[in-house]
């Protein structure tokens, strides 16, 4: 599988780390111990500075006028150009800025960095650190509780930062917004320090919030029995990708759908009744279980370009986070159509 993990031609090394695990393809660096936000920037390769500078515009004459309006990013290590076309507003937040972003979310409180990396030129960096304590599913099904940022250099996007809980045994992201408010904050790259520090204290607010409200869902998911039939059709209006097999699917016309819908249906059914992570007492049979076989399917069965396009699936707002807050909607109203006894 292709990647598009920064390589750096200056050092020979790949920007990634990740704690004890191998990499990613087994690229970058394995580190054992969790480092400090200082020690991760170093190993992840992100121990760069961006520079912004004003676009110079040629002109025929051979005279040459600097934009007051127009310009672009570059990091000096390397000299390649990450962002162009940028506004004078653009606020360049360096990588170091990213991490002492996180220690102030946290307050250096038991966060643990767990991995971080730049992908492309290193336009766009990532680091997900674990937040201490889990949320617990039935007597060991454990789900550990991580933040992820996400930054970009290239005028593309906002600094993100998103409570993402993840269940151990299968490594699967449980993408869970609840109805009132996403489990992500995005902070515009035009904020100042004390702006953006605010806003990662709500993203802490978030976790703690998130973290009790999904520990009591998912358990009471886990002791709700869904027969195989209920499970096939609520992967179906999960996975659903417009509102013609929406139709096809609510009227019973099953034979109108794709090939590609249905294979695509049937492995996430097959992940459910067979990976060994769904064997256990609080996903075998349970709502729990379907939510899970959705998530596990994008996370471990589904084919992605390269590791970005992957990424940008899982956790910036593409096809599979998607479907799994879609799964997760979808669960919680069979729970609570279950107990009026009118799922169908």
């Amino acid at each position: 599988m292709a990647h598009n993990i920064n390589f750096n031609e200056q050092t020979g090394k790949h920007s990634f780390f990740s704690v004890k695990e191998k990499a990613w393809h087994g690229l970058g660096q394995i580190v054992q111990d969790y480092p400090n936000s200082k020690e991760a920037l170093h190993f992840a390769g992100l121990d760069f500075d961006v520079c912004k500078r004003p676009n110079i515009h040629r002109l025929d004459n051979g005279n040459e006028i600097i934009s007051t309006n127009s310009f672009y990013t570059y990091r000096p290590d390397t000299n390649a150009i990450l962002g162009d076309r940028l506004g004078k507003d653009y606020e360049v937040v360096q990588n170091t800025d990213a991490f002492s972003f996180f220690d102030a979310i946290v307050e250096g409180d038991g966060i643990q960095y767990e991995t971080a990396g730049a992908l492309g030129k290193g336009e766009k960096i990532f680091i997900t650190a674990k937040l201490p304590g889990y949320i617990k599913v039935g007597n060991d099904d454990m789900i550990e509780k991580y933040l992820f940022l996400t930054t970009s250099h290239d005028g593309f996007g906002s600094i993100m930062a998103a409570f993402t809980p993840i269940r151990i045994v299968c490594n699967n992201t449980l993408n869970a917004a609840l109805k009132n408010f996403s489990n992500a904050i995005k902070i515009r790259h035009t904020a100042n320090v004390k702006e953006r520090l605010e806003e990662a204290h709500k993203v802490m607010g978030i976790s703690n919030q998130l973290s009790v409200q999904l520990e009591g869902i998912f358990n009471q998911w886990a002791k709700v029995r869904i027969t195989d039939k209920e499970v096939q059709k609520l992967i179906q209006l999960a996975m659903v990708p417009n509102k013609e097999v929406l139709q096809n699917i609510q009227n019973g016309e099953l034979d109108e759908l794709s090939t590609c819908f249905k294979n695509m249906c049937d492995d996430v059914f097959e992940y459910n009744m067979t990976s060994p992570s769904q064997q256990h007492e609080t996903t075998k049979g349970t709502v729990f279980g379907t939510y899970n076989a959705i998530t596990g399917y994008f996370q471990n069965v589904r084919n992605y370009k390269d590791d970005e396009a992957k990424m940008k699936s899982l956790l910036y707002g593409g096809t599979a986070q998607l479907r799994t807050q879609k799964a997760f909607q979808l669960c919680e109203s069979f729970v609570k159509a279950e107990f009026a006894g009118n799922w169908s």
